[in-house]
């Protein structure tokens, strides 16, 4: 390389000269380059002096550096001195590119290239070749781009063309909007005037109406209490009764209580309204009439049930009955009066229908042979119906007879129920059925008339109540009567009496006073004859005992040997404690008023003077003695699980007779 060539002619001892580097313009291209080089190397110098070698000695540098005509400092280089006989490096290089001297030096200045690349392709072309086609190169680009541009302007020619009419047309266009806003800004002018008029008038009208509110706001009230609306007099007079026609009335009402307590009734307005309110209220009081005497007439229709009626068609409606009161007294009494002879018929009608049912059970029939001291051998009592056949039965014993009272079933028996029954009670089935019926529809029929017709008072509808029940009630105590007046069960009857405090506890809790008089008569009919049938107990052991009956008492005594030598329980110890049994146990809550404990005392008084007559046939005392004792155990051993005041007065009494025989014995 030519740089090897350069660095074999460098001498070591040549003189170092300081440049500012700084001053050296930037070259761009190696020609410029190496003539910079040329005027700042002495030519005698060697181009290897501007490297600078480790062993290069520095006594030679000057003290300070060379400045720039600026005064800054810049940095400097140590250049040495090239000696004589050195050939100038620009000749070498243009020996080896082949160029002379003289076609180096060029008036013009390479300029800057826009874009420095680092690596040059230079294909087989020599540098000058290269330098040379791109002259030649650019040249022709600058035609052909000349040539270019006039043709590109004669075809946008046309184009150019149409953009001018195109603007010319928006020229018109923007003329015409122009003339279309002049207008508009005219009209709006316009509109805003009569804005302007409008929104006076508005002040003006709303000035009115607020004076037109002031003046209703304090007419109001008084036109309001006064008027009554088309469509409230028209439904009073055309419309059916409902709860609209309910209200319609109501308003007439309030219309007319406020009128009369106005301190303007003089006005000529209440005045022209008056008649209107009278002719209101009177057609409204006819069509309550009619509507009244219609409903109270469709009870008295066959199978129709009253309380549907009662419930959906008067109450619903009470009001109409409380304005008719209020309007007419007359006419609301007359007919409320219609009302009552309408249920007391339609009550009558249907429990004597229900008593006639109740007839057709099967009952156990008792006669005056079901005394403690009638013979055993006697017929007892058979169960009678129609078409019944007899069955035997126990009077002296209550057995299952009980369940009637500790039933949780408040449901009276049915009419068709009691005509299909084919089984045997006892006369207190259809006293109890016949009861439930009665206190059910007593306290429905007074509920109703408590409602119904609120504006009266309470004695006034209890009266009204008893009215309606009274011939029920007689029928009930007809019932009773053909139940017990021949029996000798006083089980049967003392149950009736417990039925019949029950109903009374019944109608107390639902606060019915309207029954009292018929459950007091019932127990005027029921303990007369328990007293009565206690009576004939007492007297046919009173027989038993004085010897009046010579057959029975020869078939009770024990005259004969095999009695004699007998001490076991007599089979009236055994009647006599069943009977016992059935009292005390429906007496465990009874009273100390009621008349079965005096009854029971009189009759134990009999059966102990009968035992102690009984035990004297045995001739010896200490199987008399015997005697007494199996007895009294026995009646205490049936007694044993009963409860109350009664029960245990007796147990105390046959427990004293019991120590007696033992300690006879």
């Amino acid at each position: 390389m030519w740089l090897d060539r350069l660095s074999g002619h460098s001498t070591p001892s040549g003189t170092l000269h300081l440049f500012p580097i700084d001053t050296f313009p930037k070259p761009q291209t190696i020609t410029d380059f190496l003539s910079e080089l040329s005027t700042n190397l002495h030519p005698r110098s060697s181009s290897t002096s501007l490297l600078l070698t480790p062993n290069d000695s520095t006594t030679s540098l000057p003290s300070t550096a060379r400045h720039i005509s600026n005064g800054a400092p810049q940095r400097s280089v140590f250049v040495r001195t090239p000696p004589g006989e050195v050939v100038n490096p620009l000749d070498v290089l243009n020996s080896i590119i082949g160029k002379k001297a003289a076609d180096n030096i060029s008036g013009v200045t390479p300029s800057k290239p826009a874009e420095l690349v680092e690596t040059i392709d230079f294909g087989d072309l020599s540098l000058e070749e290269f330098m040379t086609r791109g002259r030649e190169s650019g040249g022709l680009l600058s035609s052909e781009a000349g040539v270019g541009t006039i043709e590109q302007f004669a075809g946008d020619r046309d184009k150019f063309q149409e953009l001018h009419n195109a603007i010319t047309d928006c020229d018109e266009v923007l003329k015409s909007v122009e003339s279309y806003l002049s207008d508009f800004q005219t009209e709006l002018g316009i509109v805003s005037a009569e804005i302007e008029t409008l929104q006076t008038r508005s002040v003006q009208l709303n000035a009115k109406l607020e004076n037109r509110r002031n003046v209703e706001r304090l007419l109001g009230p008084a036109v309001e209490d006064i008027s009554i609306s088309p469509n409230t007099i028209r439904t009073i007079t055309d419309g059916l009764i409902d709860e609209n026609w309910v209200k319609a009335l109501n308003e007439i009402e309030t219309r007319s209580a406020s009128i009369e307590k106005s301190s303007v009734s003089s006005l000529k307005a209440v005045d022209d309204v008056k008649p209107l309110l009278v002719d209101l209220k009177n057609k409204a009081t006819i069509r309550i009439r009619d509507y009244l005497v219609s409903q109270i007439k469709a009870m008295r229709s066959p199978n129709m049930n009253a309380q549907y009626i009662q419930q959906h068609h008067l109450v619903k409606y009470k009001d109409l009955y409380s304005f008719l009161t209020r309007t007419h007294p007359t006419l609301s009494e007359e007919i409320t009066q219609a009302y009552v002879n309408t249920m007391r018929w339609y009550y009558l009608s249907n429990f004597t229908r229900y008593s006639q049912a109740l007839e057709k059970l099967k009952l156990h029939a008792s006669d005056a042979n079901n005394v403690l001291g009638s013979d055993p051998s006697a017929q007892r009592g058979t169960g009678t119906g129609p078409g019944g056949r007899g069955i035997s039965h126990d009077p002296f014993t209550i057995g299952r007879r009980i369940d009637v009272l500790k039933t949780n079933n408040p449901i009276a028996i049915s009419s068709y129920i009691a005509e299909e029954d084919k089984s045997v009670h006892g006369f207190e089935v259809p006293f109890r059925h016949f009861n439930l019926a009665l206190v059910d529809n007593v306290s429905a029929e007074y509920s109703f008339l408590t409602e119904m017709f609120s504006v009266r008072s309470y004695q006034q509808i209890s009266r009204k109540a008893a009215e309606i029940f009274d011939p029920v009630f007689a029928l009930g105590q007809n019932v009773t009567k053909q139940l017990i007046e021949n029996t000798t069960d006083c089980l049967g009857v003392l149950l009736c009496v417990r039925l019949n405090q029950r109903a009374a506890f019944e109608l107390q809790r639902r606060k019915v006073p309207v029954a009292e008089s018929y459950i007091n008569g019932i127990n005027m009919q029921l303990w007369p004859r328990f007293q009565k049938i206690m009576d004939l107990h007492c007297d046919s052991l009173k027989r038993l005992a004085s010897g009046a009956a010579r057959s029975s008492v020869g078939a009770l005594s024990l005259t004969t040997e095999d009695a004699k030598q007998s001490s076991a329980p007599h089979y009236l110890t055994q009647r006599f404690g069943q009977l016992l049994y059935g009292i005390l146990s429906l007496s465990n809550e009874g009273g100390d008023d009621e008349p079965v404990s005096i009854s029971l005392s009189r009759l134990r008084g009999e059966f102990d003077a009968l035992l102690t007559k009984l035990s004297r046939g045995s001739g010896d005392p200490k199987r008399r003695e015997r005697f007494l004792y199996n007895n009294y155990s026995l009646i205490l051993t049936i007694i044993s699980d009963t409860d109350g005041k009664l029960a245990e007065e007796q147990k105390e009494h046959f427990t004293k007779q019991l120590k007696n025989a033992s300690k006879r014995g």
